[in-house]
Order: C-alpha cells, then sequence, then structure tokens
C-alpha cells in the first residue's frame, strides 16, 4: 500500500497579529516565525505521520529553503522525488490572528516548474494506491498526473484548492474531491450552471456528485459532508476544541484522509477499483477530521501536524 503526493513546497513565513489587515492598513505583529509550508508539503507529511508509505513529487529550489524542506520531509518520512530547479523556492506569507483565523499569500516559484511528468515519475504515480493532488502547481501536470493514475486504478483524491477553473473532462479521472463550501459553490455553479447562492454545504455534494465522482465537503468546525452518487449524504461531526491556528487544518485533514483510504483499500475488497464507497469513505473523513483538530490547537502548518498515535490517542480520550 502506498500513497503518492505531486504538489507544492513552500517556506511559510508566519506573522502573528492582533487582527488580518483590511487593504491600505498596516498592522504590527505581535510575533514572527519560519516553517516548511506548502499544501503538497503539509498533506505528504499528514501522510506519512498518519502511518501511510507517502511519496512526493515535488520541485524545489538550490536554495537554503530548499534544504529546510528536505530535512523536514526526510524527518516525517517521506520518500522523495524531488526535482531542483533554477528557481527560488516557494514562499507563502501567513498573518494568523487572535481568532485562529488567517490569509495567505504565495509566491509560487520553484513550483511553477513541476511543468509535466518525466517517464520515472509517471511510474511512480502508477505504481501508487492512492494519489492525492491540488491545485498550486501547473493545472497540465495535475491534469496528466490523474490520467496516469486513473488508467492504473489509482484513488485519485483532489483537494480543489486553491480554487480555479476545472473541466469535467478532468473531473472524470478524479474518484474523491474534496473541497471546502467556497470551493464546491466555485465548482458547482461553474459545471453544472445551477444557481447556488445561500446553497448548503449537503446541497453543494448533492450537486458536485452528480458529476459521477465522490464528494468531501469541508465544513471547518462543523465537520464535513460526504457524498457519493445515487446515495444519501452522510454528516461526519466535527471535533469541540480550543483553536489556536487554522494554518495547514485543512492538508491535515486530506493527508490523514487519504492515509485512511490506504489502510482501508487493502482491507475492504476495493483494490483494483478506484473509488472508495460511502462507508469507507465515512470512516476516513472521521479520522482525517479528528487529525485536523488536533492540528488546530497548534500553531503552524507542519509543526501542527500530529502523528497516527496522538490520533488514536484522541479517539480514546474523547
Amino acid at each position: 500500500m502506498s500513497v503518492v503526493v505531486v504538489g507544492s513546497a513552500n517556506l511559510d513565513l508566519v506573522y502573528r497579529v492582533e487582527r488580518i489587515p483590511s487593504p491600505g492598513e498596516t498592522v504590527l505583529a505581535v510575533g514572527s516565525d519560519s516553517a516548511p509550508g506548502g499544501k503538497g508539503n503539509n498533506q505528504v507529511i499528514a501522510a506519512a505521520r498518519a502511518g501511510a508509505r507517502a511519496t512526493f513529487v515535488a520541485a524545489l529550489g538550490r536554495d537554503a529553503a530548499a534544504e529546510r524542506l528536505i530535512a523536514s520531509l526526510e524527518d516525517a518520512g517521506v520518500d522523495l522525488r524531488i526535482r531542483r530547479v533554477d528557481e527560488p523556492t516557494g514562499t507563502a506569507i501567513i498573518t494568523v490572528d487572535v481568532s485562529a483565523e488567517n490569509a495567505i499569500v504565495v509566491d509560487s516559484g520553484a513550483n511553477r516548474m513541476l511543468d509535466g511528468l518525466d517517464d520515472s515519475e509517471r511510474e511512480v504515480v502508477a505504481a501508487a494506491d492512492v494519489l492525492l493532488l491540488q491545485l498550486e502547481t501547473p493545472l497540465a501536470t495535475v491534469t496528466e498526473a490523474a490520467a496516469v493514475a486513473h488508467a492504473s486504478a489509482t484513488t485519485v483524491v483532489l483537494n480543489a484548492a486553491p480554487i480555479q477553473s476545472l473541466s469535467a473532462a478532468f473531473l472524470a479521472d478524479v474518484d474523491v474531491l474534496v473541497v471546502n463550501e467556497h470551493e464546491a459553490a466555485h465548482l458547482a455553479a461553474e459545471l453544472t450552471g445551477e444557481a447556488v447562492h445561500e446553497a448548503s454545504g449537503e446541497d453543494l455534494a448533492a450537486i458536485l456528485s452528480r458529476l459521477g465522482l465522490a464528494v468531501i465537503v469541508t465544513l471547518g468546525a462543523d465537520g464535513a459532508i460526504v457524498r457519493v452518487p445515487d446515495e444519501p449524504p452522510a454528516h461526519v461531526a466535527g471535533q469541540v476544541v480550543d483553536a489556536v491556528d487554522t494554518t495547514g487544518a485543512g492538508d491535515t485533514f486530506c493527508g490523514a484522509l487519504v492515509a485512511e483510504l490506504d489502510r482501508r483499500r487493502g482491507t475492504n475488497g476495493s483494490a483494483g477499483s478506484g473509488r472508495p464507497d460511502l462507508g469507507t469513505l465515512v470512516r476516513a473523513a472521521e479520522f482525517a477530521t479528528v487529525a485536523a483538530a488536533i492540528s488546530v490547537q497548534r500553531a503552524g502548518a507542519v509543526p501542527s501536524i500530529p502523528t497516527l498515535e496522538e490520533i488514536h490517542d484522541f479517539n480514546s480520550a474523547s
């Protein structure tokens, strides 16, 4: 069993503020830090810490930031398929306010150079049991990876963030779509033409599942809605915790989700088919919700990601 993540890696520059500034406003930070980040990086580390045998396909610069990211990934036990390119490693500037909300600006840098898969990267993707993708690297590469995985009956999970226009043809190669309510509304309106103003997460999941793929709509502290075509929705309850920093919580959810899907893929008779059944998705989403709840109680993205033991301990204490 194995998980492959094709995606982005950044060095996060995090500034703690009383409030996130409005346009034209300057606020003074009460503290700052830097840490490994990027959606792909966060997600593959979350998968590895949640017990998966995880491989990361990404592009990094030839700079000190890249060395720091590589050290962090190796420390998490991730198998690396890293391109070193002549662009600076990606950077994200993150402001986090006192209510744990954040605002993020990303300079993609080297991530833009992940422009198509080479033969060895295609082999890694085709051999995976589960492939996890996001949208911080070139869309053509994401589309190619999904097609290679789909042809090999690999389970393809797409976290459609940051949101952008996607084609129905691309989504035909996706088995599980993970989106928040904003992303779900954007895709539902664009792909179906349906009016989604003030639509609930449950309604959005139903609309998107009619495209023929399983859908998980995350609801923050309220948990998630899980929907597969032609079946009623399931609601996964959120965990009640005191949040310190929500940065990376969605990535933690996605990484833990695919780790649990990978475990269950080998035991539920679904090997050889891409899309998990509803029960498998619900159990994986429950596991991922716990991981995310642990993460928001800590500062930072990668530093907040829990281990498998911590997830089990949280469940035992609940």
